[in-house]
């Protein structure tokens, strides 16, 4: 049975760190080697995982996204939101992160964050955590 994570957003875009709460699921699974899937039910946000270290990053991957996908492009969509469909198709809808030791299998520098980009909302992010 999956896991649901509620995540609260606070601006229109914006990447938050979700890993501890991934691994708090993980945790209270009991499974110590095996696969989780993160995924994100949403047609206007995303997960990725990249460096948690410096904020910089994030803010980088933010302002390119942007440039590529701007927030007032000729779009065609009524709701007004074409940018965010864009751009959490283009970062995607799930991860999969292997678990050893009962820990997720991340690099040294690496989080797991969830993308918004048509924020501010109530969101959720969904783990399915399998033995293997």
């Amino acid at each position: 049975m999956p896991v649901s994570i509620d995540i609260k957003t606070k601006s229109q875009i914006e990447f938050i760190d979700i890993t501890s709460n991934i691994q708090q699921a993980v945790d209270r699974s009991g499974i110590k080697e095996g696969v989780c899937y993160v995924y994100v039910p949403h047609t206007t946000a995303a997960v990725t995982i990249n460096e948690n270290a410096d904020p910089d990053v994030i803010r980088d991957i933010i302002t390119r996204l942007n440039e590529i996908v701007p927030l007032d492009g000729n779009y065609r969509h009524a709701e007004g939101n074409s940018a965010a469909h864009i751009k959490a198709s283009i970062v995607g809808s799930s991860e999969t992160i292997f678990i050893e030791a009962g820990r997720l299998v991340l690099g040294t520098w690496q989080s797991i964050f969830f993308c918004e980009f048509d924020g501010p909302r109530s969101r959720r992010a969904m783990v399915k955590i399998v033995s293997g």
